[in-house]
């Protein structure tokens, strides 16, 4: 008998959740000390008299999904006499809340970041502070860290600042009604109309983000598009797993995240304080890249060259927009996992490969991640003109632990997506399916299935494989429990 007759599968899910957390050595309950410190937050922090600006008359909005509700960033945007535009990102105070050392600090530093499953969210701070206290939510004064940038008629940086404000959110838009705007698909977001000068700030972020992202593509930033999903569950159970589709609006988000994350690693290095950088320093398997364009009619040079490699991208692109998610998974896959190094003051670290920037901190979701908690404390300590919060000897340390956790958090959530497409694939034993293979080592061959979108280990007919290759599968077993989906190739 199926183990999923009895149980709505969501709680199944979460079981297994509960579990792999466990095993990888993540916490899943506050311990009873950060409960007993936060039950004496008084509640949001008040402006400071010192170094904080008011900027809660600006234009600011926040965008992210619709179920959002721990929001670390909002945006504004208005355009200069000469054609230029002044951008600004505001980032969430959490540290104004979240004291280092902290018991509720020391949970987040164990699990490095809020853990998402199929099952639901495992948050790295407790939800009083990530959806209420630090939260930037509509309506309410809250302090942050703001990055503001002056951008040139064509995207280039001309000049940037970080300080600390209060800021007030004045409108709450979801990534799909808002792309759907954008597009002329759909209509004005709720409450954009009886903002004066909002419409006219939404519509000059999406033009200088895409300029953004335009002058970083000319320096080789990958257009990569890789299929992302999540479940959709009626009374419990689930229903599908839907995918998850890029837009306007999300563009607009992470490129203005990138341009803030770069702001504030310069911003530490010219106050000569150490800072925590990401990186994916060089593909893991160029040769198979090279492999795989030269497969689609392009020849890339016989070492790494990210601007070669996104020429061949927006071409692939262009020519198979359907399949270029394919693509994209593969060359995700071999480009590898990026690490967290420490970058110490007058020495130089590589830069992050897959975006093209050589300065590149995580610093924009301090609610949802420590290393941008860890951040925001050296940039304020950088602004206040006070002595680093950590050491290099710390920063080293923390940086290994944030690059081991990130991996157990991703095996986690690997886990968990695995069981919930097992749930839906159980009745389907014996059917076969369209994939690509996107793993293929000594420890065996991985395919990834379209319909549900669901990655499960080639069992045989794997010899020979690599990744990127299409391939026609056969479903022969699953394993809900341990997430296990096991195919047999068929020729």
């Amino acid at each position: 008998m199926s183990m999923i007759q009895n149980k709505p599968h969501r709680q199944i899910l979460m079981d297994i959740a509960h579990r792999a957390m466990r095993e990888q050595g993540l916490l899943v309950e506050y311990p009873i000390q950060a409960l007993e410190e936060l039950g004496k937050i008084p509640g949001p922090a008040p402006a400071s008299s010192t170094n904080t600006q008011d900027l809660t008359d600006l234009l600011w909005c926040s965008i992210d999904n619709d179920d959002s509700r721990d929001l670390d960033q909002l945006t504004t945007a208005d355009r200069l006499e000469d054609g230029s535009a002044r951008v600004r990102i505001a980032i969430a105070d959490v540290d104004v809340i979240v004291k280092k050392s902290t018991a509720i600090d020391g949970y987040a530093r164990n699990n490095t970041a809020t853990v998402y499953t199929a099952a639901g969210n495992f948050p790295m701070l407790p939800e009083r502070i990530s959806t209420d206290l630090t939260s930037l939510n509509k309506g309410e004064d809250r302090l942050a860290v703001v990055v503001e940038m002056i951008l040139s008629k064509d995207g280039g940086l001309q000049k940037y600042s970080v300080y600390r404000a209060m800021v007030r959110n004045r409108v709450k838009l979801a990534y799909d009604s808002f792309a759907a705007w954008l597009d002329g698909k759909g209509p004005l977001p709720e409450g954009i109309e009886v903002i004066e000068g909002m419409e006219a700030s939404l519509r000059l972020q999406d033009e200088f983000a895409r300029k953004l992202r335009a002058l970083r593509h000319i320096h080789g930033a990958l257009d990569l598009e890789t299929i992302q999903s999540r479940p959709y569950f009626e009374s419990g159970m689930l229903m599908n797993i839907e995918r998850d589709i890029p837009n306007r609006a999300k563009d607009i988000i992470e490129d203005f995240m990138i341009a803030a994350n770069g702001i504030t690693a310069r911003y530490l290095e010219s106050k000569q304080f150490p800072s925590l950088r990401r990186m994916v320093s060089k593909p893991k398997r160029w040769d198979r890249i090279v492999t795989i364009a030269s497969a689609l009619g392009t020849t890339l040079p016989q070492v790494p060259d990210p601007v070669a490699l996104e020429l061949f991208l927006v071409s692939a692109k262009e020519k198979d927009p359907i399949r270029f998610p394919d693509l994209s998974l593969s060359i995700v896959k071999l480009l590898g996992s990026g690490e967290y190094v420490v970058q110490e003051n007058g020495k130089k670290t590589e830069g992050h490969f897959g975006l093209a920037v050589k300065d590149y901190s995580h610093s924009t979701a301090p609610n949802r991640r420590f290393p941008d908690l860890l951040t925001q404390r050296l940039i304020k300590a950088a602004y206040a003109g006070t002595v680093p919060p950590y050491s290099i000897e710390e920063l080293i340390e923390l940086a290994r632990h944030c690059t081991e956790t990130e991996d157990k958090i991703k095996k986690v959530e690997r886990l968990v997506e695995k069981s919930a497409a097992g749930i839906l694939l159980e009745g389907r034993i014996g059917m076969t399916f369209d994939g690509i293979v996107t793993g293929a080592s000594d420890k065996g061959t991985w395919v990834r299935i379209f319909d549900p979108p669901a990655e499960g280990k080639l069992e045989s007919g794997f010899e020979g494989m690599d990744v990127g290759e299409k391939i026609r599968v056969k479903l022969i077993s699953t394993n809900i429990e341990r997430g296990f989906i096991d195919f047999a190739r068929v020729k």
